[in-house]
């Protein structure tokens, strides 16, 4: 690997598909080189989190700032930290290695792909890689992540007859150019992105890079794109009361799809006129943050085996709705989905790394709570989540919660000074008085007591509210417009 590759992936932040692990400690202000037993834990614990979700890049000899301090170790004592995730974790796991000189300083790049099994460390736990962290899985989330594991074969299947020529090769060229610049196509989308085999004389794509890359995609798969149709009124009618305005059929190789459908039907949200701050000004009736993330999750994790269904887009005057095939994989359901919780799990891991580098999916595990974010600070209803039979659907409604006085009062406050229930219980308060209790606290941002007290003091502390006489457990907005 040459420098200017190295360079390229020190540019990026550590994420879902890429760790830095220093092989130095630190104790009073000193730097040593860690314990070699030490170093080979971590290693096997950072690619055993990556292999057990969508797989990744390790480099070891980087600190956490991205500064290159080298791996201080023999040749005896490199071999073993190549070795260790085959000798510390069950099954053995035996990812690419390669060693690295930059300058005078040694690293080591390891590349591991999302696996079919459950890897542990010897001994017991079992970790997974969850944006910039690796965290430890507790017994009951294990066993669901195995059950969910057996559904994403289908992605790796390699189609019958297909062959390296039946991708398109300028689509091809120009993602490996983004993501590695100068790179051999074939040896990127092998080693690193888990999509050709390469082992027969012709390489031949699995169906992860037929979906992402194909010259004709429905070859493939005969609904692997979007349908979108906008009905008139706030319902679907059907037969003489049919209210179908517009249909479009977006078909694109999915490194091309989302920009697409986006393009298209952008052009189909609202401009509405609405005063804030004495001036009128155009607001578009759905966030774009919101609506666009539920169309790139829609093409990043729906259910691909479930050939005969397409994602649907569908529009009415008052709401939008996302529909993807498949139901939720069984780590992840409905309840965490709508609890604003930080989950994390890929049906089609080899999809969602390409996407992800490719820009598309920037904030593994974020991308949720940021929906319910944007619609709150649009003054809308949050998202609703469902499942009718085996579609999965977002539906995005636009009429307002909060009238506008409200809702510009509200937004003075940022994200690092109230958090999404303590701005859900003071626009309740500006809509009701301006006052509050604790007991109210409690009922309308559906917390417990303790969390409403630390919630509340909070707020005290920022001059934001003020207990309505000493010692009460009543409250009073202090306005600050």
């Amino acid at each position: 690997m040459q420098a200017e590759e190295i360079g390229l992936l020190l540019k990026q932040e550590q994420g879902q598909f890429l760790a830095f692990l220093s092989a130095v400690e630190y104790r009073r202000g000193a730097g040593q080189k860690k314990r070699e037993e030490e170093l080979g834990r971590d290693i096997a614990r950072l690619l055993s989190g990556m292999a057990n979700a969508d797989g990744g890049t390790l480099l070891v000899g980087v600190e956490p700032d991205k500064s290159v301090t080298g791996i201080p170790y023999d040749d005896d004592e490199l071999q073993a930290l190549i070795q260790a995730p085959q000798n510390l974790l069950r099954p053995h796991l035996t990812p690419s290695c390669e060693k690295v000189r930059l300058g005078n300083l040694q690293l080591l790049k390891f590349e591991v792909g999302s696996a079919l099994e459950i890897y542990r460390v010897a001994g017991g736990r079992s970790f997974y890689r969850v944006a910039a962290e690796t965290v430890a899985l507790p017994a009951e989330q294990i066993q669901a992540l195995k059950e969910a594991k057996k559904t994403v074969y289908y992605e790796r299947q390699q189609a019958l007859n297909a062959t390296w020529f039946d991708l398109d090769a300028e689509l091809v060229k120009s993602f490996v150019d983004k993501v590695q610049p100068g790179g051999d196509p074939q040896a990127v989308l092998s080693q690193t992105y888990h999509l050709l085999d390469t082992s027969r004389a012709i390489p031949s794509p699995n169906m992860a890079a037929l979906l992402l890359f194909a010259k004709d995609p429905t070859r493939w798969h005969p609904r692997g794109g979007i349908d979108f149709v906008k009905f008139e009124g706030a319902e679907r009618q059907h037969g003489a009361s049919l209210n179908v305005v517009k249909r479009i059929r977006f078909e694109a190789p999915l490194v091309r799809l989302i920009d697409e459908a986006v393009g298209r039907i952008k052009e189909h949200i609202r401009e509405r006129t609405i005063l804030h701050d004495l001036f009128f000004r155009e607001r578009l009736e759905y966030p774009t943050f919101a609506w666009q993330e539920a169309l790139v999750n829609a093409v990043a994790h729906r259910d691909y085996s479930l050939t005969g269904a397409s994602i649907e887009v569908w529009m009415f005057d008052d709401h939008i709705m996302v529909r993807s095939p498949g139901l939720l994989p069984a780590p992840v359901t409905l309840e965490q989905l709508r609890q604003r919780k930080s989950i994390h799990f890929s049906r089609n891991p080899l999809i969602v790394r390409t996407l992800a580098d490719l820009g598309y999916l920037r904030e593994m595990g974020e991308g949720v709570p940021r929906m319910f974010q944007e619609m709150e600070t649009y003054g809308l209803h949050p998202p609703e989540l469902s499942i009718d039979g085996f579609i999965f659907t977002v539906t995005l409604r636009n009429a307002p919660v909060y009238d506008e006085a409200t809702l510009r009062w509200l937004n003075q406050f940022n994200a690092k000074q109230i958090n999404m229930r303590q701005r859900r219980l003071l626009a309740y308060a500006y809509c009701h008085g301006k006052t509050f209790s604790t007991t109210e606290y409690e009922r309308v941002a559906e917390v417990d007591r303790d969390t409403a007290y630390r919630d509340i003091r909070l707020m005290v502390k920022n001059n934001i509210v003020a207990p309505l006489k000493p010692k009460s457990r009543s409250y009073r907005i202090l306005e600050k417009l």
